[in-house]
């Protein structure tokens, strides 16, 4: 069995950009997460703290998206850092991060990254942690 915790199309107001004006003027960001979770004793038990409380994930996001970083690939790699820290029980994250409106001068919904991740895969990521 395959069980996860989905929070879909998070929205947020935040300052990432690789131009000044960017990250002056901030932009709207749309971030969607599944994370892989073994939900089976919570399907028995009903208690939440046999789950992932997706009401502190997304705080978490919040906190991430609050720091300005030059590239969604940066934000993209911080809140999977965190999700693994601050939730054991989440094996993989698969996560978009999307900028509405990007300034390239096109008529789109949007630029992303998205990234998929297994637990074990984070000893392989090192990057800075400030943007």
């Amino acid at each position: 069995m395959k069980t996860f915790i989905q929070l879909d199309s998070l929205r947020f107001y935040a300052y990432h950009g690789v131009g000044e004006q960017e990250r002056r003027v901030g932009n709207e960001y749309v971030v969607s997460l599944r994370l892989a979770v073994d939900l089976r004793r919570a399907m028995q038990t009903d208690d939440v703290a046999d789950t992932v409380n997706y009401a502190v994930v997304f705080e978490a996001v919040r906190q991430e998206m609050a720091i300005p970083s030059r590239l969604l690939e940066h934000v993209a790699g911080r809140i999977a850092t965190r999700i693994f820290a601050d939730f054991p029980i989440v094996k993989k994250v698969k996560l978009i991060v999307r900028k509405r409106n990007p300034p390239m001068g096109a008529d789109c919904e949007g630029a992303a990254v998205s990234l998929s991740m297994a637990r074990a895969e984070m000893s392989t990521l090192k990057y800075s942690s400030e943007g």
